[in-house]
């Protein structure tokens, strides 16, 4: 499949054959394996690598002393594990996989040659990094103000649309590797409480759900649930007006 990374910053912009050269170079370079569950990064280590999502599913966490968990986002094909970590000193959460991973490993150094004087690559990682900035703001808004029902939906949705913009659902169908238990540590409930929120939602016929794959027959009816705007998402190829030519 074409590097999820170029399909992700060209819902930004068009690039040209040598941007688009030098991105799937660094993607190449150095390839990582990761197993099911196993951490990439551990809160407190030191950051030193970029790392884009290739396949597979990942989530940002938050570990209590107690053992309970916060997920503080998905991370999908295409998706950076945070383009300017780098700058600080350690970690203040943790990177673990959902499934099987496969993503490169890049160093600061490549990653700044690569990019160094390509205007429309750094701007695209920019328009990035700040919908990631924005995605979590509506993670936020979903615990102070959604209800159950309406925070499920909307996580739902959310990734649809991400997945869609990487190539990745087929008709109005996507794999959904996460367990109910993913769920409720994400939207900040039990995993009892989450499978009540997915079993109505089946019952309204706004969603289907089985063998980690979600079908939804209606994107309307579901974001009518969930009140679900995806302006947030910024699909709508806000840097056309730097488009290559080539």
């Amino acid at each position: 499949m074409e590097n999820p990374l170029l399909r992700k910053l060209e819902r930004f912009t068009k690039l040209s054959a040598d941007d688009r050269e030098a991105l799937d170079r660094l993607a190449s370079q150095r390839i990582r394996r990761r197993r099911h569950r196993e951490d990439m990064i551990h809160e407190g280590d030191k950051p030193d690598h970029v790392n884009p999502i290739l396949e597979g599913w990942a989530c940002r966490y938050k570990m209590l002393a107690d053992g309970r968990r916060q997920i503080l986002a998905f991370l999908v094909p295409g998706d950076l594990c945070d383009l300017h970590v780098y700058i600080l000193r350690e970690m203040d959460h943790s990177i673990g996989t959902i499934t099987p991973v496969k993503h490169a490993e890049i160093t600061l150094e490549d990653f700044d040659r690569a990019i160094d004087g390509r205007h429309r690559v750094m701007q695209a990682l920019w328009w990035d990094t700040l919908v990631t900035a924005a995605v979590q703001r509506e993670w936020t808004t979903d615990i102070g103000q959604r209800s159950a029902i309406e925070r499920i939906a909307h996580l739902l949705l959310e990734l649809f649309y991400r997945l869609e913009s990487v190539g990745l659902t087929n008709g109005n169908a996507c794999e959904l590797p996460l367990t109910q238990a993913e769920i409720a540590e994400a939207m900040g409930m039990t995993p009892v409480h989450a499978n009540r929120v997915l079993q109505e939602l089946r019952g309204m016929g706004v969603i289907e759900l089985s063998s980690k794959r979600l079908v939804i027959p209606d994107r309307a009816a579901l974001g009518r649930i969930a009140h679900f705007n995806p302006n947030y998402l910024h699909l709508q190829r806000d840097g056309s007006h730097l488009d290559a030519n080539d």
